[in-house]
């Protein structure tokens, strides 16, 4: 099918919508055949930071395309926490359909210019755009949760820059491990009543499934999760190998990593999607 536009998916979804961070060509694979046997749309999400491992955009976007194509559920295909303004030129021309801006490190009017100015573009191509407010602990490794987003000020920064979506900051951090985060539901619920686009939580691979399923009750729309993945990646490849220690065929146990990626997908798609009963 036609790779879906992740508006499309977001405006039709009554609970939250799983986004997932594509590594290489097996986690795109994994990412889409858990969401198949969890029977509801997924997002895979390409960071600046695998662009960069990967050395070009256009590979691992090209080839994330096709395998969303191939899909027999909705799947959009996301570049997530650009800062370059350059690379989210290149995805757009890619045919990529929404891009997240990153100006969270800079100083909150520059961060309003340069996010504007970059909505706008977008927008005059169709395509989607979310941005953030209130920097979100851990990119830098460092698990610092503290931050948060101020209702008035989101309003005020979507307002002003017309982004489709807004990431903020509610408690979680970036390549958390375990999973021990504590988000501010009351937050979430006050930004759900004040922002009038949807809600997005990055750093989610460090919250717990019940607390998961708080936060979509509370009004989050988008639920980031990456690191969990690749933990699961890397287990799955780890216990191939410790069991075949001959092995030398990378489709073997490179096969056990994707396997276990989209057993962990369908879970997780499952808690996302389940019935998360409307706040009093």
């Amino acid at each position: 099918m036609p790779v879906a536009g992740i508006g499309d998916i977001i405006g039709g979804a009554r609970t939250g919508v799983g986004a997932f961070n594509v590594i290489q060509l097996e986690h795109a694979e994994a990412i889409v055949t858990g969401a198949e046997a969890a029977g509801v749309p997924v997002v895979l999400q390409i960071s600046q930071n695998c662009v960069r491992y990967h050395g070009a955009l256009a590979p691992i976007a090209l080839a994330s395309l096709a395998v969303a194509r191939a899909a027999s559920v909705p799947v959009a295909v996301h570049l997530d926490h650009a800062t370059d303004r350059a690379l989210v030129e290149e995805a757009v021309a890619l045919g990529v359909g929404s891009v997240m801006f990153d100006a969270s490190a800079l100083p909150d009017q520059q961060n309003l210019v340069c996010t504007a100015e970059i909505a706008a573009w977008c927008h005059e191509r169709g395509v989607w755009v979310e941005a953030e407010l209130g920097e979100v602990g851990g990119k830098d490794g460092v698990h610092a949760p503290g931050a948060r987003t101020d209702p008035h000020q989101a309003s005020a920064y979507v307002s002003r820059t017309g982004v489709d979506a807004l990431a903020v900051a509610v408690g979680t951090s970036h390549g958390m491990t375990t999973k021990d985060a504590v988000l501010d539901l009351a937050l979430i619920a006050e930004l759900r009543a004040a922002v009038p686009v949807p809600l997005v939580l990055h750093g989610s691979s460090g919250v717990p499934d019940d607390t998961l399923r708080e936060a979509v009750r509370h009004g989050m729309k988008k639920i980031n999760i990456a690191t969990h993945l690749n933990r699961a990646f890397t287990r799955g490849i780890r216990d191939h190998l410790a069991a075949d220690d001959k092995v030398v065929d990378s489709r073997k146990y490179l096969g056990r990593g994707r396997d276990a990626v989209a057993r962990e997908v369908t879970h997780l798609l499952r808690v996302l999607t389940g019935p998360h009963p409307p706040l009093p």
